[in-house]
Parts: structure tokens; sequence; C-alpha cells
């Protein structure tokens, strides 16, 4: 709980000089609104009433100030005037306040959610593996957003509530004991009810957010996969599964909200208890003659102030439950230790200037997601320049390779060198900054396409646009837009062909000129001829830069000065197209396979032509 409080005062650095001047303000604005009422009874109890000896010493003092008994009843305006100064400087402060406090807790909410979105570019690629999307949405909005709230209102509603109780203490002792202790007598109950309420809310929020968190993942998942839905017609499905995870937070809030009303149906109760009691004895005392008619009115007005922000402590401690939860959310991101090992900017620096010529060599990498190896003991080299090929049957470690060499994990054994520089000694950055990859999906932003292709490299010329797209055979195709390369794309791509996102991808890859290629199955889109097409304008750029190409087509691997064919995480053949189609192994049953089947695809085609000839 104390590394939660902590964490808010940490977030308050710079603000708490505003935070301050609101909390002076309040103290201010709740010392003129105590004064308000003190003046009709001074007026009522030492200047109108019949025998002013019988008011307190306090009021008849306050009386010679202003001038006396007989100036102020020849001069009843002089009262009027004081109410209104007085309430006009407690809403002056007032408003501060609001002002101050609304500043600073905005201030300290941008600064979260910049310092959450920061967070969340450095994380570990394995926390985003065990992550669910909706829900870190909903810590990066609706957590902080909550707490936003609780520091725009609650944080200074909670110094309202001890001052507005404290300081008539003072003033009401100096009226009258009695009617002292008997207005404040059920505020011990009201606090108590309050904290225990606090401790209830808390565990019950924790599980709305939750239950809000997991409803948030299910309307992402299903907006992200709708083409899959309908393709599977999985309408009905998705919409029984929202209404589950919606039933369940409407069951939890419902439970939520009948607690707030159990508490405010007893602490109205406890509040109104409370007035009755002044009503009472006052009201008793004055028709004994032992209470003056200004002071019975003090203490009524005093206690219709401070009962009810004393009331609103159970939302205050309530609103500080739900802002607890939404903190412990939010820390989890930000205290969560980030992916890059500290490596001393010297020594990071000096070592990637040694990256110029791409040579990449594995040397008896092993590594696991914790279900068994995915590669167990990888050896290979390319030279400058080269081109590597990746085969293998699904599972076999083709991308997790890539994922090392771009250091989104770290290899449990062995190393991994780029230009004999082992990467682990390198700022990822700097390593990524050197590779550009391709994947098979493909991931487009939301703007033009020139603007995505230009994400490569954003000094890039038109010229130098116009020149990577038509290496990925998409220039032509852009042209026949309507917008040529200002058209907009949807979102993630969504209205281009699967074949042209993988090409305007691998544009965007090309334009950046990297030190090392890597197409991780990002042809298997494209149609043969226009792969061929990018292949060789690939091989006319060859030298370069060094190339990783992962497929399943083996027309795609022919090219590669080498190929590795892996499998369970091993490499079980390696050499050229041709060397590994003369050996018998897992490469030649693969060739078999394939060009058996393309050469009775084609022979189907032909007798379907022939017969529709006749």
């Amino acid at each position: 709980m104390s590394s939660k409080y902590r964490m808010i005062w940490k977030w308050m650095d710079g603000c708490r000089l505003l935070y301050g001047g609101a909390v002076v303000a309040l103290v201010l604005g709740s010392c003129f609104l105590y004064l308000v009422p003190m003046i009709p009874q001074a007026t009522l109890d030492g200047v109108l009433a019949e025998d002013p000896s019988k008011a307190s010493p306090f009021v008849r003092d306050l009386v010679d100030r202003f001038g006396g008994r007989e100036h102020l009843r020849a001069n009843l305006w002089i009262p009027g005037v004081a109410i209104l100064a007085l309430t006009t400087m407690a809403g002056v402060f007032t408003y501060l306040r609001g002002r101050w406090s609304a500043i600073a807790s905005e201030a300290i909410a941008r600064k979260v959610r910049d310092n959450l979105y920061d967070q969340l570019q450095h994380l570990p690629c394995r926390y985003h593996d065990r992550a669910e999307t909706g829900d870190q949405v909903q810590r990066c909005t609706s957590d902080v957003d909550t707490f936003r709230r609780f520091l725009a209102t609650q944080v200074v509603e909670i110094g309202r509530a001890i001052v507005m109780m404290l300081v008539p203490i003072p003033l009401m002792l100096a009226l009258d004991v009695r009617m002292t202790i008997v207005s404040v007598v059920t505020i011990p109950p009201i606090v108590l009810f309050s904290f225990f309420f606090f401790r209830r809310v808390q565990r019950r929020f924790q599980r709305v957010d939750e239950a809000e968190a997991a409803m948030t993942s299910t309307l992402q998942e299903n907006l992200t996969g709708i083409r899959v839905v309908r393709a599977f017609a999985r309408q009905d499905l998705e919409i029984e599964k929202f209404e589950k995870r919606n039933g369940t937070h409407r069951g939890l809030d419902y439970q939520l909200y009948r607690l707030f009303a159990t508490f405010w149906g007893v602490s109205d109760f406890l509040c109104m208890g409370q007035k009755a009691l002044v009503v009472g004895a006052g009201g008793y005392w004055l028709a004994t003659g032992q209470l003056q008619v200004g002071t019975f009115f003090f203490f009524l007005s005093a206690v219709s102030l401070f009962i009810w922000p004393v009331r609103m402590l159970g939302r205050i401690l309530s609103e500080l439950g739900k802002a607890l939860v939404a903190i412990g959310r939010i820390g989890e991101i930000l205290e969560h230790p980030r992916e890059s090992r500290p490596v001393p900017a010297v020594v990071a620096s000096s070592a990637a200037d040694r990256l110029v010529a791409g040579r990449i060599a594995f040397e008896g990498v092993r590594f696991s997601h914790g279900n068994g190896p995915v590669l167990d003991g990888i050896d290979f080299e390319i030279e400058p320049g080269g081109t590597l090929a990746l085969l293998g049957p699904s599972g076999s470690g083709k991308s997790t390779i890539v994922n090392l060499l771009l250091r989104f994990y770290d290899p449990e054994a062995g190393t991994i060198r780029i230009d004999g520089v082992d990467i682990a000694r390198l700022d990822r950055k700097e390593v990524r900054r050197k590779i550009a990859v391709v994947m098979q999906e493909p991931f487009l932003y939301s703007k033009s396409l020139r603007e995505n292709i230009r994400l490569g490299r954003k000094g890039a010329a038109e010229e130098e646009i116009s020149e990577a797209a038509r290496t990925a055979c998409i220039h032509e195709s852009i042209l026949e837009f309507d917008r040529g390369y200002d058209t907009m794309v949807g979102e993630r791509g969504v209205t281009l062909s699967g074949g042209q996102r993988q090409r305007v991808a691998l544009a965007r890859a090309l334009v950046d000129d990297p030190l090392i290629l890597v197409l991780d199955d990002a042809l298997s889109a494209i149609d043969t001829e226009t792969e061929t097409m990018i292949l060789e304008a690939l091989r006319r750029r060859r030298g370069g830069h060094t190339t990783i190409v992962i497929a399943h087509r083996l027309s795609t691997l022919a090219h590669a000065d080498r190929i590795l064919v892996l499998d369970h995480g091993r490499v079980v053949q390696h050499g050229t197209h041709g060397s590994l189609l003369r050996a018998d192994g897992l490469y030649k049953r693969l060739w078999r396979i394939q060009t058996s089947t393309e050469e009775e695809f084609a022979e189907d085609l032909r007798t379907a032509g022939e017969a529709a000839g006749t």
C-alpha cells in the first residue's frame, strides 16, 4: 500500500506547488465560509437582542470591533456588506482551489500516459506475448482516467473534509461547549463506517476493473478479426461470448452499486440524525433560556456546512479505493523491467560503428520458450552481401532465428555476431537500425501509401520511394490507384490485397537500404510471376545487403547462396539448391512434392482448357 502512495508522490513531482496552493486556497475558502454565519449570529445576539449581555464574550468583542451595538443598529447594511464580502472571498478561493487542482491533475495524467506509452514501447517481447491487448488499453485509458479524476477532485476533497470539520471547532467551543459536543457526536461513527466501506469497495472495484478489462479484450479481439468472424459465420457465437463477459461485468458492477446504496443510506441516516440532535438539543436549551437565538443559528449552519463533507468522506474513500486499484494496475506496467540491458553508451556506440559489412554468425545458439527447446545448437555463417535461405516445417525455429537476430529475445546459450561484434554488447535499437524485416502478415498504418513506404526512412526522396516500389513490383499498381502514392489505406492495410500489402512492406524495407534484409515468408501472397520479377530485382541488388529468406515455396529459395534445412530446432541439411537436390533428405522430398503438385495442377489446367475448347 505504501508503495502506491510513494508512486503518487513521485508522479506529483513538478505539480506539488500547485497542489499546495490548492490546499491553501481550500483552507482560506473554508475559513471565509464559516465566518459567514458568524455575522447573522453576532447581529442577532449582540446587536438586535434585548439583552446583549447574554451573548458570548466572543460575540460582544466582535460587535465592539465593528463600532459597537448602537452603531451597528443604526447601520444594519454593514453586516450585509460583510456577508457579501466574505461570500465573495470564499468563492474566489474555491475557484482557485478547483483551477489549480485541475491543472495539476491534468498535467500528472498526461505525464502518466506518456510514461505508460513510452514504457510499452520498451517492454520485452515476453511481456507482450503474455499480455492481452485489451487489458493494456484499459490500463492506459480507463485506469489513468480513474486516477486523474481522483487527483482532480478527491485529493483536495480529503483536505476539504478535514478542514471543514476542524476549522469550526475553535469557534464552536468559544460559543458553547455543550452544543459543540452535541454537534460532533456522530462524526466518529461516520468516519469509522467510511473506512470499513473503503476496504470493501477496494476489493469489489478490483474485480469490476478486471471484468471490464476482459470485456475490452473481447471487443478488441473481435474487431481485429472481424473478417475471420464473418468468414466462419461466427457472429452469433461472438455475440454470445461478449454478452457473457458483459453480463459478468454488469453483475459485479451491480454488487458495487448495491454497496454504494448501503453506504449512502446509512451515512444519510447518521448525518440527518446529527442534524436532528442539534435541532433537538438546541431547541430545548433555546426554550429554557440556556441558549441564544444567534448561537443556535450558528451551530445549525456550522453543522450543515461540515456534516456533508464528512458524509462525502465515504465517496472520497471509495474513489481512493478505485484509484489505488488503478494505480496498482498502472504500476505493474511502469515497474516491469525494460528489455534493454544496460550497455555503456561509449561501448555500444563504438561497437555499432563496426557494423558495415553484414556478416552474420550464429555460434551454438540455444533458445526455448519454456516448453522445450526451439533452437538447439544452431551454427551457421553468412558472408557479407550473401543470401541465406531457411526452410523447415512449422515450429522448426525459422522465425525464432530472426527474432533472436533482432534481439526480440536473447539466446539462452551461444553467441550471435554481426561483423564479429556480439550483438549482446549492442543496444537493441542499434541492432534493429541495421536490419529491415518484411513479415508474412505485414502491418501497414492507416495513412497514405507514400507515408507507409517512407516509414522505412523519413527523409527518403520521391525518386528513392519510386525505385523501392519498382523493385517490390508495386509501383505500377500504385499508379493505377486514383490518388497514386497519396492513396489512403485502411487500418492495418485492409483496403489492399494480401500481395499488395506484402509488396508495400517490401518497398518500405528497401527504401531504408538496410545492412541486413530479412524476408520472413514475405512473398507467400504473391503470384509466381510477380515473385520471379521481385527475386530478379533483388538479385540485381545483391551485394548491397545481406539477405535472409524464409519461405515454404522452394522456388523462392533456389537462388540463395546457401540453404539451411531445419527440423525440431536443429540444422538437418545445408548447402546450395543443387547440392541439396543431389542428396537424400527433407529438401529433396519437399522438392519432389511441390514440383509434382505443380505439374499435376498444370496438367489439370491444360485438360480443362482442352475440354472447354471442344
